[in-house]
């Protein structure tokens, strides 16, 4: 209880403006509740968060691991994001049945199809284990040692409050290892889908809109939770069954007005609030610009393949289109860091806390301001190389070849039992893969890291390129011509006479190996500063809280289920926009940027249809207009994608799935004025279904307040 108390007092001890911060739901009451109330909270603490009886959170649910998603009926009904689902609806798409461009609605739930691989994890509950764990380690102890007991003790904790395996467990971090909790999960992995709108209305805008606004997205995709007869987590099987939750989201659909109460409750992925002045300015000056450049390299070879055949175009959608966001996203970021100068005001604050680490009673602070800056001098050139090389691996298939299909096929050749799991792992490869924009990507994507990285290379190619002087496109021709996986029926006969031999002397495995080594490698120096690094890293948190010097409070975001609200917020007057009020979008404005024909802003005619006849049933707004997308000014970040935006009652008013770019640096510096969350309006969802799917029977399973 007593470090419970102290953690609340370092949070009360600086509250900042209601918009800013991702909240733990175990400290709403403390915390956030009054607050929360006078901007427009109907709800109390324990019916946002109740470990004994039924919530808001009940109704949460991580999407595969990535993503936000909520139930909006008591027949396991999910609703997420479009582009969450992407990988998933493209996976069950063929060119026959291309439920990625046209849509898909099942009828009926026999019509509910289930991808290979998808899962929904429900938050059971968290709590502090922080006195438990730090009581294990002290001062004397290196960072190794410090890491060691800590994960030992973390094992217990996990395995304590797993029953069994019916709970997954996770311990995780906060302030940078100045805190611990452990949150209790339970998953399901039959997930079906149950619907989509078709690319043209859940991805208009494509990258030219993405990040922007004003948005016109249908950003939506709907599944199924199912389980067996009791409830429980289960296979998938015909005889399961929907999964009634113990909580569901109302949908209202009265619509919305400037200055309404909105909170989001989801899985925010990475925020780097925390981050010190040198972290900013390497990623703005050596990692970001990498990362940028890679990324562009890597669209381009993709959309060369996938203009060609519709079959690649699906099997590489979702890897596209996730380069594509962070390829925005990381120049977004190099722009607004900047443009607001970020890592130079990181920079003076850290000035004022080396004065007040320099006091006596503050000893341990005086050199963790210059260890810090040490480790980040020396590893610039390296955060460079980083992530050229990142940027390979997330390209090409190749890259990581030996860690995914060739270590399943060394298995193969030392246990011939293993021979379905081989002949699937390759059936799946072929399927999935195109063996030449693989061969294409592995070289685009070699020939710029080898180009600009400025750092050492990894043996192989350091051979080829200095000692034999070898022109990398000859070595990796030669790569290709060698190797069985850059063949079908290469890869074929190997099922059929495994070699142990030949798989450790294929020219593509030896280079993956070399590739990932080589990423992973690292030099006494470095290991020596991030050894001191980390220290540094943990006692700067620990202070900056201690001092007050710092102007964020909460811990950063790292995938666990967090809480944030504001209010419906415009962002200033925008011709582009042509609603009355700049915090939302209408179906007008959608219309007004189709081009016919065009990948990005195309739209199918029943929609436009509806649009001129003005058949909007029961969920255009009194003013007439049919509303699409709107603002907040909630503080969201990657992983907050489907997370419900609901109003005091919580009733669900839209789904966020989007930041502004005016505010692109809000993973490292929240900006009171500018930084937006862009959602969907639930009414459009609703609309889309019921009016333009024809899927009414969805409509009416869920609880609808008008």
């Amino acid at each position: 209880m007593k470090n419970i108390l102290v953690a609340l007092s370092l949070f009360v001890g600086m509250f900042v403006h209601a918009d800013e911060g991702m909240w733990f739901l175990m400290f709403l009451d403390r915390l956030n509740q009054r607050d929360m109330e006078k901007m427009g909270l109907q709800l109390t603490s324990e019916e946002i968060y109740s470990i004994n009886n039924s919530s808001l959170k009940d109704a949460i649910v991580q999407f595969n691991g990535g993503c936000t998603a909520e139930l909006v009926s008591s027949e396991g009904l999910v609703l997420t994001n479009h582009h969450c689902g992407y990988s998933a609806i493209a996976e069950l798409s063929t060119p026959e049945n291309d439920y990625l461009t046209n849509g898909f609605w099942a009828a009926n739930k026999q019509e509910e199809m289930k991808p290979n691989s998808l899962f929904v994890r429900f938050f059971v509950r968290m709590d502090d284990v922080s006195k438990r764990i730090l009581d294990k380690v002290n001062d004397d102890m290196s960072e190794e040692e410090r890491n060691t007991t800590i994960e030992e003790e973390i094992k217990k904790i996990q395995e304590e409050n797993s029953e069994g395996g019916k709970y997954v467990v996770s311990v995780r971090s906060f302030f940078q290892g100045n805190e611990y909790y452990y949150f209790v999960y339970q998953d399901y992995t039959d997930v079906r889908l149950v619907g989509t709108p078709p690319a043209s209305v859940g991805k208009f805008g494509g990258d030219t809109d993405n990040w922007e606004w004003p948005r016109h997205t249908g950003d939506f995709s709907m599944f199924r939770v199912y389980a067996d007869a009791d409830g429980n987590p289960a296979e998938y099987s015909t005889s399961n069954v929907p999964l009634k939750p113990k909580h569901h989201l109302p949908v209202n659909i009265k619509g919305i007005e400037k200055d309404d109460f909105a909170m989001i409750l989801g899985y925010p992925g990475r925020t780097n609030r925390w981050l010190p002045a040198g972290g900013i300015d390497q990623n703005v000056k050596f990692a970001y610009p990498a990362w940028v450049k890679a990324s562009k390299k890597a669209m381009d070879v993709m959309e060369k393949y996938m203009d060609k055949d519709d079959a690649v175009r699906l099997n590489y959608a979702s890897k596209y289109a996730g380069v594509a966001n962070y390829w925005k996203n990381r120049q977004g970021m190099i722009d607004a860091l900047t443009k607001f100068q970020t890592a130079a005001s990181k920079a003076k604050n850290e000035k004022k806390f080396d004065k007040w680490a320099n006091k006596k009673k503050n000893e341990a602070y005086v050199d963790v301001i210059k260890d810090i800056n040490d480790y980040y001098a020396l590893t610039n050139d390296k955060a460079r190389h980083d992530n050229y090389l990142r940027m390979v691996f997330r390209g090409s298939k190749y890259a990581t070849l030996s860690r995914g299909l060739g270590r399943v096929l060394s298995k193969y050749a030392d246990d011939e039992s293993m021979i379905d799991k081989a002949e699937s792992a390759v059936k799946d490869f072929l399927m999935t893969s195109d063996l030449n924009l693989e061969k294409e990507m592995l070289s685009e994507m070699l020939s710029l890291y080898t180009e600009k990285a400025d750092y050492a290379l990894p043996q192989s190619l350091d051979y080829y390129s200095n000692t034999l002087n070898m022109p990398l496109k000859e070595y990796l021709d030669n790569v290709y011509e060698l190797s069985i996986f850059t063949s079908k029926e290469r890869m074929e006969a190997f099922l059929r006479i495994p070699s142990k031999e030949l798989l450790q002397n294929d020219p593509i495995m030896l280079l993956s190996d070399l590739l990932i080594a080589h990423y992973f490698s690292s030099d006494s120096k470095i290991e020596e500063a991030e050894e001191k690094f980390d220290r540094a890293y943990r006692l700067l948190v620990d202070g900056m809280r201690k001092s007050g010097l710092s102007p964020v409070i909460y811990p950063d975001a790292n995938s666990t289920l967090r809480l944030t609200y504001g209010k419906v917020s415009p962002l200033p007057e925008d011709k582009r926009n042509d609603a009355k009020e700049n915090y939302y979008t209408t179906l007008k404005g959608t219309v007004a940027k189709y081009q016919p024909g065009d990948d990005e802003f195309d739209l199918p005619q029943g929609l436009i249809d509806l649009y001129e006849s003005k058949d909007f049933g029961p969920y255009a707004d009194d003013d007439g207009y049919m509303p699409v997308n709107f603002l907040t000014n909630n503080d969201i970040t990657g992983g907050n994608s489907g997370s419900p935006v609901l109003n005091g009652k919580g009733e669900l008013i839209g789904l966020a799935f989007d930041g502004n770019i005016e505010a692109m640096a809000g993973d490292v510096i929240f900006d009171n004025k500018l930084q937006k969350t862009i959602n969907v309006d639930i009414r459009y969802v609703l609309f889309l279904i019921d009016k333009y799917a024809g899927a009414k029977h969805i409509v009416e399973e869920m609880t609808v307040i008008k």
